[in-house]
Order: structure tokens, then C-alpha cells, then sequence
């Protein structure tokens, strides 16, 4: 039988990037908007001989919301899991009590057909040494500032904090991360960033930016202002429930996949070669102190970066190697 590109991406992602063993077992949690790549990866898990479960789910309202208590007990039975749905499952505590206990998960947030073709077939050795540099780096580095030409100037304090590779490799008892992946990120210290951060990507929860950017001013760790378009309004409207914790500095992170591409997706977006991203919200997944049901990424073009005041990207371009 001849494959499809979803099935040869669907056997790389359970074969090569989460390292399955044949004695291995098998969950697929997806919703009823993923389930046709949801039941993909089902189907070639199982013809790749390994006990496998599939397990579709009412899709969550909000990146970071927690899956039913059921689903959540499952994760944490099976060797792999892997999680296709629109709306992300990395940082909730499910998944990370399931890591705890040993699980290897792979999270699709908003994954589509396009971006599961594209985003797996790329080099995940060379995304993968790339990363773990760029982490290393990361976790050495007390302060970053990033500059870019459409206004950012932030300074985000990430003493005593550990960077966190999502190199698209996940093959050791609790490692997991996104798929498609490559990225190098970090949680800023609480209370400790200060400046302006002007998304012009895209932004979780919104999509691709349409017009004016969404211009995020912020204050001892806190988005304190967000204005901008008729997107920056709905950020804001989105943020309310969630209080001072939602409005969280949550994350840097800087992409290392070169075949990913803006799309709207910040599966795919905050991937991106030549991009930062800066996320509010949930941090407790990376090592930080903010529990709260809710993460969205927003992705900066073309900055400038510096890790204690050595340049480490020009205008987007990284000058490490």
C-alpha cells in the first residue's frame, strides 16, 4: 500500500522523533476538530506493532485548559502520548503529571495537514544539536534584551532560571515538547521584565497579525497595556478572566526549525528560524511559579538579541551556529 505524506509524517513523528519502541504502548488524544490526523497517527501506530489507544475528546476553550479527569488518568498509563488538538494541552497539569511519571508526550496544538507534512520533514538532528546549544547558552544567561524595528525594547531577567530545548527528539523517560518543534525557551524571572514587546507574527488565540500590531507595554513582569487594532482588543478580552496571572510574562523562546513558516499557527509560527517569541500566562510547565489555565505565545520578526549584552541575533538573523 502506497503512503500518504500524512502517514510518512505520522510514522517519523512516532518512529523517529519519539523513539518508540515495539514494546511500547500507544495514546492518540485528539478532538473533533484533529481527529482525521488524530486517527492518522492511530493507524500507524498500530501497523507499526505497538498497543495503541484512541481517545477523542470535546476540544478545550483555551490553550492551557485542562482535559477531562479521565483523559488526564489515561496519559499517564501509556509509554507515549500524543496530543493533536486545536487547542493546546502542553501546559496544563495533566500533561505534566503524566511527564512526571514517565510519560513521553508530544503535543500538536492547532496542528492542520499542511504544517504536519512541512514541519516534519525536517532535519531534527540539525534542529535538535542547534537547540540544546542555544539552551545551554540560555541557562548561563542572566539578562536578555531584545530590540526590533517595529518598536520592541524589553528586558527580561532570567537569573537562576534553566532553558528548556524542544528539540523534536523526545526519547528519554518524561521528555516532551511540540511537534513540529525547534525552538530554545526559558521563564523570566516573576516580577523582573520591564519594556515593550510589538507582536507582528501572529499571537495565540488571535492568528496571523492583519494590520497594526498588537504593542504590549510591559511592568515589573505584568502586560500592563495592550493596544493596537481590533486584535489587541480581543488579546485583551481574552486576558480578562485570568487576572494579574494571565498577564504574566511567561516565556522567551527563540525558534531553530528553518523548513517552519508564518502561517497564523503558533504550533508552527514560534518555530520559526529568525524569530523570538514572548508568551503570558502559564509558566509552571517551564519552571516557573504562575499556575494558571491559560498560554499564548507572540511572535516578534526580525529582532535583535542580546544575552548579557552579547549580540546572539541580528535583525533576525542568529549568528550562532
Amino acid at each position: 500500500m502506497k503512503l500518504s505524506k500524512l502517514d510518512k509524517a505520522s510514522i517519523i513523528a512516532i518512529r523517529d522523533c519519539m523513539g518508540t519502541q515495539t514494546n511500547e504502548s500507544v495514546l492518540i488524544i485528539t478532538d473533533e476538530y484533529k481527529k482525521k490526523i488524530g486517527y492518522n497517527l492511530f493507524k500507524n501506530a498500530k501497523q507499526l506493532g505497538h498497543e495503541s489507544l484512541y481517545v477523542e475528546m470535546k476540544s478545550r476553550s483555551m490553550h492551557g485548559e485542562e482535559p477531562q479527569k479521565q483523559v488526564a488518568e489515561l496519559m499517564k498509563m501509556f509509554d507515549v502520548v500524543l496530543c493533536p488538538t486545536a487547542k493546546s494541552l502542553t501546559h496544563t497539569n495533566a500533561r505534566r503529571e503524566a511527564s512526571a511519571l514517565g510519560a513521553r508526550i508530544a503535543t500538536f496544538p492547532g496542528i492542520t495537514e499542511e504544517i504536519m507534512i512541512r514541519g516534519l520533514n525536517a532535519d531534527y538532528k540539525k534542529i535538535a544539536s542547534l537547540t540544546i546549544k542555544l539552551t545551554d547558552i540560555l541557562t548561563k544567561t542572566k539578562i536578555v534584551h531584545v530590540i526590533a524595528p517595529n518598536g520592541t525594547d524589553i528586558t527580561m531577567d532570567i537569573s537562576g532560571r534553566s532553558g528548556h530545548a524542544s528539540k523534536g527528539l523526545f526519547h528519554a523517560k518524561g521528555e516532551s515538547g511540540n511537534l513540529p518543534t525547534g525552538e530554545a525557551y526559558i521563564a523570566p524571572v516573576e516580577g523582573k521584565s520591564n519594556g515593550v514587546f510589538v507582536v507582528d507574527g501572529s499571537m495565540a488565540g488571535i492568528g496571523m497579525i492583519k494590520t497594526k500590531p498588537i504593542c504590549i507595554e510591559v511592568k515589573d513582569g505584568l502586560a500592563v497595556n495592550i493596544s493596537g487594532s481590533a486584535q489587541a482588543k480581543k488579546l485583551n478580552s481574552i486576558l480578562e478572566k485570568y487576572g494579574e496571572p494571565g498577564r504574566n510574562i511567561a516565556e522567551f523562546g527563540i525558534g531553530t526549525n528553518d523548513k517552519a513558516k508564518l502561517s497564523g499557527l503558533l504550533l508552527e509560527d514560534e518555530k520559526v528560524m529568525g524569530t523570538i517569541h514572548i508568551a503570558l500566562g502559564d509558566n509552571k510547565s517551564m519552571g516557573g511559579n504562575v499556575n494558571v489555565p491559560v498560554h499564548l505565545d507572540g511572535v516578534v520578526k526580525k529582532p535583535t538579541v542580546f544575552f548579557d549584552g552579547n549580540m546572539i541575533m541580528k535583525n533576525g538573523k542568529l549568528l550562532i551556529k
